[in-house]
């Protein structure tokens, strides 16, 4: 199986590699693509140097599996090049999401669509991964009417760029990448605005939602918040369910749910934070309770690496599921 890396080595390009380093994921042959600029570097895979290959058209010839991660540009350039040469390709740009032929996944919750493909998988947005895994064992136990969701989400995913505006900006230095300064503050804009006045990572969450989940219909709302943290999303989740429900049954799904870890203990103050989430796999939910506003409400607090399961190792998973 020849596998190949598409932005090799950007910051998702390079977490690819260490999680098939991790993970053990098998190939024969390996392949680092980048733009002109990276071309000619090298890299260590598993003990191995590959010399980093330019983006070109060739590139897709023998390849089977090509993780991309190089802007949707590229992406909508070179996917279906890879995918007509007889690849797979996992893409985690926002290119290919929301194309009612490209199946959108997250393998803890809708594994089964991988199997659709025609050549091409999209890997959902960072914030909508890991809420989707969480709001996935509550929709079949419960059922789902309505979700609000409000995002924290950490500098890194912004790339390099904006990990060095919070860097730069603790020193007291004007940002280049953020309109604002990020270190202290809050930035209640992620992406540019529609016409709705939603940013287009608002209506990401909102559509991707409902895309995996399979729930076309499922009221949905966003506000998405940059915050002067290095790495790790958290969302909180306004959940209002379909049916009566106990706490502690809500609680027993969750422990039981694909990839979530519940750290929820007010007495020794034990609920999820980015700082503790940054570099792991799963997805962290706490501060669980009820919404006594509504019938049915349910409030959540959920953590997790945005760089890796928001990324990387979401897009590995896809692979290892085909």
């Amino acid at each position: 199986m020849n596998l190949a890396i598409v932005g090799a080595t950007g910051n998702v390009g390079r977490e690819f590699i260490k999680v098939i380093e991790q993970r053990g994921f098998k190939y024969d042959d390996l392949r680092l693509f980048s733009s002109a600029r990276s071309a000619g570097s090298c890299v260590v895979v598993n003990g191995k140097e590959f010399i980093v290959e330019e983006l070109t058209e060739g590139a897709a010839d023998g390849i089977d599996i090509a993780l991309f991660s190089a802007g949707g540009d590229i992406s909508k350039t070179f996917a279906p090049i890879f995918a007509e040469k007889g690849a797979l390709v996992i893409d985690n740009s926002s290119a290919w999401r929301m194309d009612p032929a490209v199946p959108l996944v997250v393998p803890e919750v809708n594994p089964q669509d991988a199997k659709l493909h025609k050549g091409i998988i999209a890997n959902p947005n960072c914030s909508t991964i890991q809420s989707v895994v969480a709001l996935k064992p509550l929709q079949d136990a419960f059922g789902i009417k309505r979700v609000v969701f409000s995002t924290y989400q950490a500098v890194s995913g912004a790339g390099m760029a904006g990990i060095t505006d919070l860097e730069q900006g603790l020193l007291g230095k004007p940002p280049a990448n953020f309109k604002h300064p990020i270190a202290g503050n809050l930035i209640p804009q992620i992406d540019v605005f529609t016409d709705n006045g939603y940013t287009k990572e608002e209506m990401k969450m909102v559509l991707e939602t409902r895309k995996i989940m399979g729930l076309p219909n499922l009221r949905v709302t966003a506000t998405t918040v940059r915050v002067p943290v290095l790495n790790s999303h958290s969302v909180s989740m306004n959940v209002e369910l379909e049916s009566a429900f106990d706490m502690a049954d809500v609680f027993k799904v969750l422990r039981e749910g694909a990839g979530l870890v519940v750290q929820d203990d007010p007495a020794s103050r034990l609920y999820p934070m980015p700082l503790n989430a940054s570099g792991t796999d799963e997805v962290f939910v706490g501060r669980i309770r009820r919404d006594e506003s509504v019938e049915f409400g349910l409030n959540l607090w959920c953590v997790a690496d945005n760089i890796r399961k928001g990324a990387a190792l979401n897009t590995v998973q896809i692979a290892e599921l085909i």
